[in-house]
């Protein structure tokens, strides 16, 4: 427990699990008013107990729910200091079994909602001359998964858009940056993993695929996010930062020597 946002109020969309919900209880520790926004109309259960949440319904596809949210906060608390847009969704078709609706739908939570939030959030925050913005975004940015076309190209526009939200909203006094998870063990990836007849071979291989030995935890971005949002990152803006344990820093190799360097990884946490 800290106070490094002690008097602060932050806003975090699709905080009801997962990422969101270990963003929202990492800010609420140190001391933020957390306002969580997501379809459903209110917390659940799992996960330890902090106080500090407001949960509220929104949409982030419609620019109305948005702007009823915002103006509640607002009711409520008066301003708004940290925004982190979680909320997001993920297709999994190739190019040709993806529908226009398929595309639309996942561009309007994964892109058209930061935009809106930003819209209607940034004047409170230019109001009060600082505020800071934490997109959320995927290392699917700038490496793809099989069949996520759509997902890849959604993040990619988010790393777009922090990037002229930083410049533009930078004389206002506004930061703007992007968290890039890899793989993280939420309940989405775990059911991934479930399904399949190995798991232990699955978890091995993938924690293999990180040099740092293992996969990421919600913490792990979430702590990310406290320091983008904290005024320990004053002087960061405008940055996607990968949190995943340097995999997008490997280049990949031949499978016999990639299995060399995974033995020796293997001995090394011994």
């Amino acid at each position: 427990m800290g106070n490094r946002l002690s008097g602060k109020v932050a806003v975090v969309t699709g905080g009801n699990r997962g990422i969101g919900r270990a963003i929202a209880e990492r800010l609420a520790e140190e001391e933020a008013a957390v306002v969580v926004g997501d379809l459903l109309g209110e917390l659940g259960t799992a996960g330890p107990s902090v106080e500090g949440f407001v949960c509220l319904p929104l949409d982030v596809t419609k620019e109305v729910s948005i702007r009823a949210f915002v103006d509640e906060v607002l009711q409520r608390f008066g301003r708004i200091d940290i925004l982190v847009n979680n909320a997001g969704i993920v297709i999994h078709k190739s190019i040709d079994e993806q529908t226009v609706d398929d595309w639309d739908r996942l561009m309007a939570v994964n892109l058209r909602g930061p935009f809106l939030m930003t819209k209607y959030v940034a004047p409170e925050m230019r109001r009060t001359g600082s505020g800071a913005i934490v997109n959320i975004g995927s290392v699917e940015g700038f490496m793809v998964n099989p069949w996520h076309t759509a997902y890849a190209a959604a993040k990619a526009g988010v790393h777009g858009l922090t990037l002229g939200l930083a410049v533009d909203l930078g004389p206002d006094g506004i930061r703007c940056n992007t968290v890039c998870p890899g793989w993280i063990d939420t309940d989405l990836n775990r059911s991934y993993v479930e399904m399949h007849p190995d798991r232990s071979l699955i978890e091995r291989e993938l924690g293999q695929l990180h040099p740092v030995g293992r996969i990421g935890s919600p913490k792990d971005i979430a702590n990310a996010v406290l320091w983008l949002a904290s005024d320990e990152s004053s002087f960061v803006s405008g940055e996607m930062i990968a949190v995943d344990g340097a995999r997008t820093k490997k280049i990949s190799l031949p499978a016999i020597l990639d299995e060399e360097y995974r033995a020796k990884l293997s001995k090394l946490a011994l």
